[in-house]
């Protein structure tokens, strides 16, 4: 996490935001992104804070324990100094006393974005699922086990948002390092091709490339490895080329209807159609190394941008350009068949294709049951920022 010496009602007077409590109108709307954020009280949100707020509160305690694996850039919103300060009141807070904490020690914005198009002037977020999928594996290869999960090559460099390199093209997320200089790096179908040489080093095999792509779309799992053991494959950089969807181009080309797309049903189509799925697969040029971890609890998911391992239903993908990592959000709507109102969740992650300020991606948990229910989420909801309260914490 970023540091600051500014005081926190300082650092929000200069995202735009007021500090919480301030009587005086802003002469112009607070913005994140291309959202404005609306004060809304908490007692007029729908359920809030929802039937576990001891549940959210453990996911709050979590991310605030931890620093962030990737800092985040200074104009991100949520004023690092009120953050911690909430942090540092959540310890002491009662499970029992969780409800009252949410509602003192933070102050809710409704995430707004403009009309666009035909949509009406206020238009919701929305929000999608994802999971950690749980593979069989082997630490040898054989005729069972044949794709290889690669570790993090040497002569990878990864570049932060903003950051080039002479010669490369500036949408190029990482580079390859040759002498003095550096090159893009190969694509998927150069990886799978051998581009990569002796520096392509197998941390262990899953039984084809399909499962190979699954990781890699979700960016961690856990694989239970014929020996006996499990251990858990993480995230550890990418070949900075461009993300492409192959749910897309399924239904693009007319394979597959959108309607009724789970994981189960376009990897089946995937391996009963040997003849389109390499190159379905190949479209994507992203390609994503690995590394292995030990699964120190495993009712936690793996850890996600903040560093923190995820709560099943608790933790949140967002864009960190534009959020700081630790922010609760109240979800407006019924999500993935849930009979509540809204959801309390606590951003810990954030994903590629998670762009915008009404734009999230819910943590589910692991292995098949809650693939399918990532599969099913992709709902519009509405998103309620709580931005923590400037000084200790406590209401004004």
């Amino acid at each position: 996490m970023n540091r600051f010496s500014r005081p926190a009602a300082v650092l929000l007077a200069a995202l735009s935001l007021p500090s919480p409590g301030s009587a005086a109108p802003a002469a112009e709307p607070f913005r994140v992104g291309e959202a404005v954020l609306e004060p809304v009280e908490a007692a007029t949100l729908p359920g809030f804070p929802g039937p576990d707020a001891a549940g959210a509160l453990a996911a709050f305690r979590r991310t605030c324990r931890t620093p962030p694996a990737t800092p985040q850039p200074p104009t991100v919103t949520g004023a690092p100094e009120a953050l911690r300060a909430a942090c540092a009141r959540a310890e002491t807070v009662p499970e029992a006393d969780a409800a009252r904490f949410f509602a003192e020690a933070f102050t809710p914005y409704r995430v707004v974005r403009p009309a666009a198009g035909g949509n009406p002037e206020r238009r919701t977020g929305f929000l999608t699922g994802y999971f950690e999928p749980e593979l069989v594996g082997s630490a040898t290869p054989n005729a069972d086990f044949t794709a290889a999960v690669l570790a993090r090559p040497d002569d990878l460099v990864g570049l932060e948002p903003g950051e080039t390199r002479p010669g490369l093209d500036p949408s190029l997320r990482a580079a390859r390092r040759v002498g003095d200089g550096f090159e893009p790096y190969p694509d998927r179908a150069a990886i799978e091709d051998g581009a990569l040489g002796a520096r392509a080093r197998p941390l262990l095999y899953l039984r084809d490339a399909v499962d190979l792509f699954v990781l890699q779309v979700q960016g961690s799992g856990r694989v239970r490895l014929i020996d006996g053991r499990s251990v858990r494959v993480l995230y550890d950089g990418r070949n900075g080329r461009p993300y492409t969807s192959i749910g897309k181009l399924i239904v693009t080309e007319g394979h597959l209807p959108l309607d009724g797309l789970t994981l189960a049903r376009w990897t089946g189509w995937l391996r009963a159609n040997p003849q389109h799925a390499t190159r379905l697969m190949r479209a994507n040029a992203s390609y994503i190394f690995f590394r292995l971890a030990e699964i120190d609890d495993p009712n936690l998911g793996p850890p996600g941008g903040a560093g923190v391992p995820l709560s099943p239903g608790r933790n949140l993908a967002v864009d960190a350009t534009l959020w700081r990592y630790g922010l609760p959000f109240w979800l407006e709507g019924r999500i993935a068949g849930s009979a509540d109102p809204g959801r309390l969740v606590v951003a810990a992650d954030t994903g590629s294709a998670i762009v915008g300020p009404a734009r999230g991606d819910l943590y589910l948990g692991t292995g098949a049951q809650a693939g399918i229910a990532a599969g099913n989420l992709r709902d519009a909801v509405g998103f309620v920022v709580l931005l923590p309260r400037s000084g200790t914490g406590s209401a004004p």
